[in-house]
């Protein structure tokens, strides 16, 4: 572990669309669970944060502390127009701790595109690194595997894509505990060449990385839920719309299975024996429930948390980021990155 480390989380408090109370409760239950032993700095508006931390009984909490932050950036505002113009917002507070050392990680449920920006603005990419990522992690078969890009970049180049799996390998091996995580490539199919000139680009140089990570080659999306690999990897174009249709299927087959329902009332008494399973079902497939979404390639440990999410999720996103701040995740990204990229110069000089 570095020099001036720490695990201390610096949570935004006020970017969740359910209040400063719901992200309050989850630094509580987080609390409860033990899930971060470094402790928290609540980052908010000093006239509605305290009495909260107060009537949850964490303001004479030793593993809380609150940090003022006089302004909010909206869910709906411009990225860097509310960089500039609200620089004592709760989100670029929380980074800033994460910038300053003071804190091992920060936790936001505010505008992903703020987010974004404050954190490569602040942090700065990992040297090597030209365009960060954000990972998601998604319910397989039997088990979860992680996603990215989940829509940070739209526009990629083949070398995005090796960062991607290298970003990636690192990420599964601390989130979901894989020793020797598997990585595919999404395309249109497992053919070679079948892809686009960034996938069959991106899918040589990962070839050429020989055992740094457990590479299997490319995925066609039949496979993506089939436990088929621990580590997904895209462009943050293709990522975004697949998280985006599989939040929208589950939802519309939600509404289906409530239609149907209906228009059989002797259906209702099975749905309603079956409410235990549907719960769980739920839980199981709900992405937002699965650590939140970290920002990788940035010199600091960033999670997005959904801004719908509540208590439970974020105190999800929470342990997610204790598990970063509590290893030395950041000095293997940057040592994965700089040899993965010396691997990529010999191949550019092998070609040229």
């Amino acid at each position: 572990m570095s020099a001036g480390y720490t695990e201390k989380i610096a949570v935004d408090a006020m970017g969740a669309d359910q209040g400063p109370g719901e992200v309050v409760a989850a630094v509580r239950l987080a609390l409860l669970r033990g899930d971060a032993p470094g402790g928290f700095e609540v980052v908010g508006h000093p006239d509605i944060v305290p009495p909260i931390l107060r009537q949850m009984g964490l303001a004479d909490h030793a593993l809380v502390s609150f940090f003022p932050a006089s302004e909010v950036i909206g869910m709906k505002e411009k990225p860097v127009h509310s960089l500039k113009t609200k620089r004592d917002a709760s989100l670029v507070k929380a980074i800033e701790r994460v910038q300053q050392g003071a804190c091992g990680a920060a936790v936001s449920c505010g505008n992903t595109g703020a987010l974004m920006a404050c954190a490569t603005l602040r942090l700065r990419p990992i040297e090597g690194i030209a365009k960060p990522a954000l990972a998601t992690v998604w319910p397989g078969k039997d088990t979860h595997f992680v996603v990215l890009d989940s829509g940070a970049n739209p526009l990629c180049k083949p070398e995005n894509l090796v960062h991607y799996a290298i970003l990636g390998s690192a990420y599964a091996h601390v989130a979901l505990g894989r020793k020797r995580p598997r990585v595919g490539l999404l395309s249109m199919s497992a053919g070679e060449r079948c892809g686009t000139p960034l996938t069959n680009a991106a899918h040589e140089a990962l070839r050429q990385l020989g055992g740094q990570i457990h590479y299997l080659g490319l995925l066609e999306g039949s496979r993506v839920f089939e436990d088929a690999v621990d580590v997904v990897v895209t462009d943050g174009f293709t990522g975004n719309v697949l998280l985006k249709t599989f939040q929208s299927f589950w939802g519309r087959l939600k509404s289906v299975a409530r239609e149907e329902a209906r228009l059989h009332p002797g259906r209702m008494l099975g749905a309603f024996l079956l409410r235990g399973a549907q719960r769980q079902a739920r839980q199981r497939v709900d992405i937002h429930r699965h650590g939140g979404a970290p920002l990788l390639g940035v010199r600091g440990n960033v999670i997005k948390a959904h801004g719908s999410s509540g208590r439970d999720a974020i105190a999800g996103s929470i342990q997610t980021a204790a598990r970063l701040a509590g290893s030395d995740f950041q000095g293997r990204l940057s040592a994965e990155i700089a040899r993965a990229n010396a691997s990529l110069q010999t191949l550019r000089d092998r070609n040229s």
